[in-house]
C-alpha cells in the first residue's frame, strides 16, 4: 500500500500562485504515473495533469496547460503541481492520484485525502 501526502494548498487572490506537492509513502518506483485531479463544489473530479518519474512522459487538462505545470523530483520523491494565474474558477479540492508499479505485483490506484484551494479576493 502507498500513501500520498499533499501540501501546499490555501487561499489566493485572483492571477495570483500555489505550488502543490504530493510525496509518496514508499520509494519513488512504488509508483509509476502520478497524477493531479481536482474537484470543485457540485462539479465531478477532474484531470488536472500527469507525469512519470523520469518526467518524459506528461500531459494536462488542454484548459490549463499554460499555467499549471507539473514537475517530478525522484530524488526528494515528491511530485509538484505549479499553478500560476489563478482564476476563482480554479477553486477546488485538489487530489493526488498515483498507479502502483506492476513490477512489484500493485495494481492499485491511490489516492490523496485532498488540499482545499481557493482562489478569492
Amino acid at each position: 500500500q502507498v500513501q500520498l501526502a499533499e501540501s501546499g494548498g490555501g487561499l489566493v487572490q485572483p492571477g495570483g500562485s500555489l505550488r502543490l506537492a504530493c510525496a509518496p509513502s514508499r520509494r519513488t518506483l512504488s509508483t509509476t504515473v502520478m497524477a493531479w485531479f481536482r474537484q470543485a463544489p457540485g462539479k465531478e473530479r477532474e484531470f488536472v495533469a500527469y507525469i512519470n518519474w523520469t518526467g518524459r512522459n506528461v500531459a494536462y487538462a488542454h484548459s490549463l496547460e499554460g499555467r499549471f505545470t507539473i514537475s517530478a523530483d525522484s530524488a526528494k520523491n515528491t511530485v509538484y503541481l505549479q499553478m500560476n494565474t489563478l482564476k476563482p474558477e480554479d477553486t477546488a479540492v485538489y487530489y493526488c492520484n498515483a498507479d502502483g508499479n506492476p513490477v512489484y505485483g500493485d495494481y492499485n490506484v491511490y489516492w490523496g485525502q485532498g488540499v482545499q484551494v481557493t482562489v478569492s479576493s
